[in-house]
């Protein structure tokens, strides 16, 4: 990374976001609500979907992919998003995806979302432009409606998406799990992934932060709590903290990344794994073969991670050759080619697309960006990408002002053909300007999103 450290220190997928404090200058939800026309339906697969049309619509309708979580139709990011456009004169629309599947809901999310469309232009009208909007999992609904919608969307905007796809998430996850499980306990012996029910991988959550806490009180601990956290992409500015630890704050950084381990996050993950599970129909991580040496010096935590085995005493070099040698989890090939075909995107963009993403962001490490963006690139696309960063810390903690500003960008791309105003400086001005709940657009470059096989 090549910027100040205060901007590149900076810190579920759905539940899990954390809440803005700032209460946004907007009309009032009764007021804009009454001058709206509400809509509703049902899709053939069973999937509900709404939409909202304010009383002086602009002709553009924007689309929303809601992230993972229960299957409800939504039509808007959050609240002060959703009040602040129908203000503003957009159209909202979303669906449910199918409610009779895993929550991991990308089998049916695309199809459903396209089909919302069309039940929008059957019920209220068709609009002049149609922007896609994804949060979270959405966001990588949204990237795969960016690269299919061409005839049916004029531009997207992507928002903490989990662009890098399913099969990249469950592999960086499956290393920092195991660095767990083998280093600190329960033992290497453990079931990570093939779970029989959500209760499985609930209780190994539970297990792998009880090894954390554990650890957290011995240098030797934290080291390797340090290392887990490298294999995971974990963001090292904590929720509870006014700035980011210093760059070379390595014990710092540490205690900032065990922050976000002891609020929760590994149940959420092995639980989610369930869900990925069950939509695939199987195992879709691996780690058989993976050098874990090789692994941490694609990170840009490794400094970090040598520092503390330094000061722990710990040989690091032995470490990395035990997790290397006891790598033998294998992946269910008809699962990984599902997850595949079903949960990947960046073959390719169709459509302009806008993707904003919070700097520490412990679900969707900001480093999938740099993932998605070098795939957009090797298919030729790069000139339909923009990515810009909000230096903030929490999985979807993007402001209102920043939302409407990067619609407002996305809008303008659409009428215009060309892209302008996706700057740091210049979104920061924009939003800005709007007189809401305050912005942190920053020039931020991610690093390598480790884990990712190749």
């Amino acid at each position: 990374m090549s910027l100040p450290r205060r901007a590149r220190r900076l810190g579920g997928l759905a539940a899990a976001c954390t809440a803005l404090t700032l209460a946004p200058a907007l009309p009032s939800a009764a007021s804009t609500q009454a001058n709206t026309a509400s809509y509703s339906g049902k899709l053939a697969d069973g999937a509900s979907w709404t939409a909202e049309v304010p009383a002086r619509w602009n002709g553009t309708l924007l689309l929303f992919s809601h992230g993972f979580g229960p299957l409800v139709a939504q039509d808007a990011p959050s609240p002060g998003a959703r009040t602040a456009l129908l203000a503003e004169g957009y159209a909202l629309a979303g669906s449910s995806y199918d409610p009779n599947g895993s929550m991991w809901a990308l089998t049916s999310a695309e199809r459903d979302q396209f089909a919302t469309i069309d039940a929008f232009r059957g019920a209220a009208g068709r609009p002049r432009h149609v922007i896609s909007v994804g949060q979270s999992m959405g966001g990588l609904i949204n990237a795969q409606i960016a690269r299919d919608g061409a005839g049916r969307v004029d531009g997207a905007l992507g928002l903490c998406g989990l662009v890098a796809g399913g099969v990249d998430l469950d592999n960086y996850q499956l290393d920092a799990e195991y660095a767990i499980a083998a280093l600190l306990g329960p033992g290497a012996g453990t079931r990570l992934v093939g779970f029989a029910d959500a209760g499985e991988s609930a209780a190994l959550g539970a297990k792998l932060t009880d090894a954390v806490t554990k650890a957290q009180a011995t240098p030797r601990g934290r080291a390797r709590i340090a290392l887990a956290a490298a294999y995971l992409n974990l963001a090292d500015w904590a929720p509870d903290q006014q700035q980011p630890p210093a760059r070379n704050d390595y014990a710092g950084q540490e205690k900032q990344q065990y922050t976000w381990l002891a609020l929760g996050l590994l149940p959420f993950l092995t639980t989610a794994r369930y869900q990925v599970e069950l939509s695939a129909g199987g195992n879709t991580s691996w780690n058989k073969g993976v050098d874990y040496a090789a692994l941490l010096r694609r990170s840009s935590h490794a400094a970090q991670v040598r520092a503390l085995y330094r000061t722990a005493g710990l040989n690091l070099r032995a470490d990395l050759a035990r997790l290397t040698k006891g790598a033998d989890v294998t992946a269910d090939p008809a699962a990984v080619r599902s997850l595949r075909r079903t949960s990947t995107a960046g073959q390719g963009l169709a459509v302009p697309l806008l993707d904003v993403h919070t700097t520490s962001d412990q679900l969707v490490p900001v480093e999938q960006e740099n993932a998605f963006a070098g795939r957009v690139r090797a298919a030729g696309r790069s000139a339909l990408l923009r990515q810009a960063y909000v230096a903030r810390q929490g999985h979807c903690n993007i402001s209102t002002a920043e939302t409407v500003a990067a619609v407002h960008a996305v809008q303008h791309r659409v009428a215009t053909g060309r892209w302008s105003g996706t700057s740091a400086a210049q979104l920061q001005r924009s939003a800005l300007a709007l007189g809401l709940d305050g912005a942190a657009f920053v020039p931020y470059r991610p690093g390598t999103l480790v884990g990712a096989r190749r």
